[in-house]
């Protein structure tokens, strides 16, 4: 048998084992999906976004990318965003990245990957831009900090987007948070930057770069 076959087999038993307990589940998921929630996370196999937080299919609207980046170029992200917020209408989009992340180490030493450099330049950014903040922790920890400064510039890029800074505008129940989760042990850390509307931004923003240079101290 082979390892696609395997992966059918376990396709059809899910799907008869989820109609046994539920009937109509796939006929009422077919119909409608109304997620409240855009989460938009790293593609990494290891972070599983509706298992994460514990919802079912159609509960949660999901893009994933290397390293949870979000570009002003990014035709991709920036559709799967307009749909959530204009079409959806979500309430929240969680920024969600992961410690230990194999792009953001990659952008923080430098490593040769060929093509997928160029994705990366957006992580070397952050970390050029915060180069002074990281050298004031120990080298160990230097990979996970990347990780919550990356999160955190992104959820800047959200909150900039025409996409949310229209919803706001119009009054829509909108806001972006920033998210960290744990390989090692399976829990979200929340990084407390929820912005609900575009004149917050900056205030969180820095109040959020305070939090992070203040642990250096303690590194």
């Amino acid at each position: 048998m082979s390892e696609l076959q395997d992966l059918i087999q376990k396709n059809r038993a899910w799907s008869e084992a989820t109609r046994r307990e539920k009937p109509d589940f796939f006929l009422n998921l077919s119909e409608q999906q109304s997620p409240e929630y855009l989460w938009i996370g790293c593609a990494d196999s290891r972070v599983p976004a509706n298992q994460i937080v514990d919802l079912l299919p159609g509960e949660l609207f999901v893009h994933r990318n290397v390293a949870n980046v979000v570009v002003h170029s990014d035709l991709n992200c920036l559709s799967v965003l307009q749909y959530a917020v204009e079409v959806l209408k979500v309430k929240h989009i969680m920024v969600v990245g992961h410690y230990d992340c194999g792009g953001v180490r990659a952008a923080l030493e430098d490593q040769r990957l060929g093509l997928i450099e160029s994705w990366l330049r957006h992580i070397k950014d952050v970390r050029d831009k915060h180069h002074t903040l990281i050298k004031l922790f120990p080298e160990e920890a230097q990979v996970d900090l990347l990780c919550e400064l990356n999160v955190l510039e992104q959820v800047v890029h959200v909150c900039q987007t025409t996409t949310v800074r229209d919803a706001w505008e119009r009054g829509q129940d909108l806001s972006v948070h920033g998210w960290v989760y744990g390989l090692n042990n399976g829990l979200v850390n929340d990084l407390k930057v929820t912005v609900d509307g575009t004149e917050q931004l900056n205030d969180i923003y820095h109040h959020a770069l305070t939090a992070i240079a203040q642990r250096s101290s303690e590194a």
